[in-house]
């Protein structure tokens, strides 16, 4: 007899059947039945929403049971040990599963969490991998003692004569072998002369930014490399990023020159045949100056002006077309939780941007940042599916009635709203 997920495959269930599929109803084992939300959910345009809200939620001691059995299908595994899926007390038997893929473990060790790191450092199978040190080495997140950690194992036993995979970048043969800024340019191609002007403006920059420049470049060499070239291009376009005032006044070239000098007595009120004084124009130059000198710049050193910039360089740089820059911005020192609450709300940022806010422990701490990321209509589905459990009863009412996100979104919200009013009244 044909395995159900088999016929699901075949899209042989009718409607009802594969909506029952779909919130994991279906009278099937508990492996089969993973099997089967994992599917619809990467593969099914109709169902795919729900299917990935009953996994959100799925019984935690059959999830265990699919994560450390090396038989469970490879789309399973990859699906639970992605970054975007991932239930912390999943990753220790997923980290052992001989049948996860070390490049999947690559890719969580890209940006994992400070409690993953530690999880990740206490797994055998980690400790002797090299990818998965090398790439975690680079993580921003990683401590100074867990950096010395990873370095002795990088230099003794199994792991200090494995080589990288192709493709896999080496880890520096010491823990700081060379300044901050030089070992971010060794990284890659050397710096064109924008983006070295951007570096000597941040001359001053603390210590820290440096490190994180470095740490950027390292951790994302191939990315930088495989972007340089692009221009900056605003998510949303120009006229929204410079604001609507800008563009009835004059053109950019005369908004950035020299304003012309006031008059030296204001015309008085009584004065017969006075003209009532224009409405002043909103004063852009500054903006202006920024957007320019942004355009300025290559990949590199747009990177290095939004780990090290202004407030109002990352609130354009956010915006950056090129994923890499847009990122980069998240990664700032300066970059404070106001900046992210609004980073959080904005529909006019990659979605790479969304997703990438949840994976830093410190938002997420930020319950507004959270409900921004929930409101926006802009939020992958499943992301905004697994952070509705931590808003308020409030929050939960104004979502369902938002026509802007998606009905899934409204329907969860409002069955959420529901049942913690019951539960508020049965006190």
């Amino acid at each position: 007899m044909a395995r159900m997920i088999d016929q699901i495959r075949a899209s042989k269930l009718p409607s009802n059947m594969m909506q029952f599929a779909a919130k994991g109803a279906l009278s099937v084992g508990p492996a089969e039945n993973i099997e089967i939300l994992v599917y619809l959910a990467r593969h099914n345009k109709v169902f795919g929403d729900l299917a990935r809200m009953t996994l959100a939620g799925w019984d935690e001691k059959s999830s265990l049971q699919a994560a450390s059995d090396p038989k469970s299908p490879q789309e399973v595994l990859d699906y639970l040990v992605a970054p975007d899926n991932l239930r912390p007390k999943l990753l220790p038997a997923l980290l052992e599963n001989s049948s996860v893929r070390e490049s999947e473990l690559a890719k969580l060790a890209q940006s994992a969490s400070p409690d993953s790191i530690v999880m990740m450092l206490k797994s055998p199978r980690v400790r002797a991998a090299v990818i998965v040190l090398n790439v975690l080495k680079a993580n921003p997140y990683l401590k100074k003692e867990q950096s010395d950690e990873i370095r002795l194992l990088m230099q003794g036993g199994e792991v200090a004569d494995a080589k990288p995979a192709a493709g896999t970048m080496a880890a520096p043969a010491t823990l700081h072998p060379a300044p901050p800024v030089e070992a971010a340019r060794s990284a890659g191609s050397p710096a064109a002369p924008a983006d070295t002007a951007a570096a000597s403006e941040n001359e001053g920059a603390s210590s820290e930014e440096e490190e994180a420049v470095a740490a950027f470049f390292f951790h994302h060499a191939a990315e930088i490399a495989a972007d340089e070239g692009k221009p900056f291009q605003a998510i949303g376009g120009i006229v929204e990023l410079l604001g609507s005032d800008y563009f009835p006044a004059s053109p950019a070239e005369e908004v950035v020159s020299e304003p012309a000098p006031a008059p030296a007595t204001a015309a008085k009120a009584d004065e017969p045949n006075s003209v009532p004084a224009a409405k002043p124009v909103p004063d852009v130059t500054k903006r202006v100056n920024t957007v320019q000198k942004i355009n300025a710049l290559g990949v590199k050193g747009r990177i290095q002006l939004a780990l090290k910039g202004t407030k109002e360089e990352r609130s354009i740089l956010v915006r950056d077309g090129t994923k890499v820059v847009a990122l980069a911005v998240l990664e700032a020192p300066k970059l404070s939780d106001g900046e992210v609450e609004k980073f959080a709300s904005q529909k006019n940022v990659l979605e790479a941007v969304l997703r990438q806010i949840p994976l830093k422990r410190r938002f997420m701490k930020n319950y507004k940042v959270v409900r921004n990321l929930v409101a926006n209509p802009r939020t992958p589905l499943d992301l905004g599916l697994g952070l509705m459990k931590n808003l308020l009863s409030a929050d939960l009412k104004n979502i369902s009635g938002n026509k802007e996100v998606s009905e899934t979104i409204r329907k969860l919200a409002l069955k959420m709203y529901k049942q913690k009013e019951d539960q508020a009244n049965k006190k």
